[in-house]
C-alpha cells in the first residue's frame, strides 16, 4: 500500500510522524489583526469592545475594565484582563482602574479555580514590543491557568498546543461561572 505523501509528486516523503494542522494559527503567524500603529482605531482590543460578549469572547465587563478570553491561547482558559481606555503602559491606569483590573484578575483566577481546576496560574503583563507585548498599545493582562505536565513535548518539540475545547464553549463556561461567583463584598 503507498503512502499519499509518495502519489503525490513533489508533496513531501513519508516520515511516520503524524500532523496535527492548526490553520488558525496562521493568521496570529501573519500578523493579521494586530494593532497599527499607536491610535484606537487599529487596535483589535477597543474593535472588540464593540462586539457581542459570545462574538468578541468577552467573559465579563465592569466599569473599568473587561475579561477577554484570549484568541491565540497558551493554554485552555487563557484570558486577557484590559482597560476599556486605551492605554500602553500599566502606569497610565488610573486608582480606580487599578482597583478594577486587580479585583478582576482575581476572580479570573477564582473562576478559573472553580471551573478546570488549574494546579498554578502564569498571571502577567508585557510592557512594550521590545518585552513581547504583541499589541503593545494596548494593555493587557494575561491570566494563564496552568497544569502539571502541560508543557509537553507538543509545545517544544512540534510548536503546537493541544487545546480541547473550543473557545466559544470555553468562553461561555467561564463567563456562566464569572456570574455565579461573585466574591463576597
Amino acid at each position: 500500500m503507498t503512502n499519499r505523501y509518495e502519489e503525490q509528486d513533489g508533496v513531501g516523503v513519508h516520515d511516520g510522524l503524524q500532523r496535527l494542522w492548526t490553520p488558525h494559527r496562521l493568521s496570529y503567524v501573519r500578523g493579521e489583526g494586530k494593532a497599527v500603529g499607536d491610535e484606537p482605531e487599529g487596535c483589535p482590543f477597543c474593535r472588540v469592545i464593540g462586539l457581542g460578549d459570545a462574538e468578541g469572547l468577552i467573559l465579563a465587563r465592569g466599569e473599568l475594565v473587561f475579561a477577554v478570553l484570549n484568541l491565540y491561547p497558551y493554554n485552555p482558559g487563557h484570558l486577557m484582563v484590559l482597560p476599556y481606555r486605551h492605554v500602553p503602559d500599566y502606569t497610565d491606569l488610573t486608582a480606580a482602574e487599578t482597583a478594577e483590573f486587580a479585583a478582576f484578575t482575581q476572580q479570573a483566577m477564582r473562576v478559573i479555580r472553580h471551573t478546570a481546576g488549574p494546579h498554578g496560574f502564569n498571571i502577567g503583563m508585557n510592557q512594550g514590543v521590545v518585552a513581547g507585548a504583541g499589541i503593545a498599545a494596548h494593555l493587557h493582562q494575561h491570566v494563564v491557568p496552568r497544569w502539571g505536565g502541560d508543557a509537553n513535548f507538543m509545545p517544544v518539540i512540534g510548536q503546537t498546543k493541544v487545546l480541547p475545547q473550543l473557545l466559544g464553549e470555553t468562553r461561555e463556561l467561564l463567563a456562566d461561572a464569572w456570574t455565579a461567583n461573585q466574591p463576597p463584598h
